[in-house]
């Protein structure tokens, strides 16, 4: 949990989904949706590089929000293989576009939640309502069908990745001609370099 997370509950079609908001200083300039790694491996909302994402889009000026996934921590219900996980992310982005109507919505996730993410990109488009930008860290490509994702998404992975192998997501990313930014060094968790994902992202989000 960050420092100045709010704990709430939502109703999913599972059950209660717990969440964590974390919000920025004075008014919000968008919405951050944040989808964590796999939840039969351990996965939940508090993973670091969740954490680390929510942090980053709290100081681009964004209201971030996570839940735990059908049976992870109180959420109730048990895995649905990234389909029921999908559909809880749709409840939770219902939630947040009434809670704070008008603003933008930016997708992000680690490992299993940008399959999550990628799918629900998808479905948001398809209705008319495309998100802003997504963010894909640890992207689960050649493990889970990703969906193509838009042009100006921020692909970021690990140059020592041995869960996701990079070759996979430059495989993924190739066609779709989507830059992939590679850090030298990082395992799969990105352990001492999770510095790297909130720097590049900032550093990127407003020069599309």
């Amino acid at each position: 949990m960050n420092k100045f997370s709010e704990k709430f509950t939502l109703q999913g079609n599972a059950g209660l989904m717990e969440g964590l908001l974390d919000l920025p200083a004075g008014e919000p300039k968008g919405i951050a949706l944040v989808a964590h790694p796999h939840p039969l491996y351990g996965g939940t909302m508090e993973n670091k590089v969740a954490q680390t994402l929510a942090r980053t889009f709290v100081t681009l000026g964004y209201v971030a929000a996570r839940i735990n996934f059908r049976g992870v921590g109180a959420s109730e219900g048990v895995h649905d293989h990234g389909h029921g996980e999908t559909d809880d992310m749709m409840i939770l982005y219902q939630h947040m576009v009434q809670k704070y109507p008008g603003l933008p919505v930016s997708l992000s996730g680690f490992s299993f939640g940008t399959f999550v993410q990628s799918h629900l990109a998808q479905r948001l488009a398809a209705a008319g309502t495309p998100a802003e930008r997504l963010v894909l860290v640890g992207t689960a490509a050649a493990k889970w069908e990703i969906a193509n994702v838009p042009a100006d998404t921020i692909l970021i992975h690990g140059e020592n990745d041995d869960t996701i192998p990079l070759i996979d997501v430059l495989d993924y990313a190739r066609p779709q001609d989507i830059p992939v930014i590679v850090i030298p060094g990082a395992d799969h968790f990105f352990h001492r370099k999770l510095g790297h994902i909130k720097n590049w992202v900032i550093a990127l989000w407003n020069n599309k």
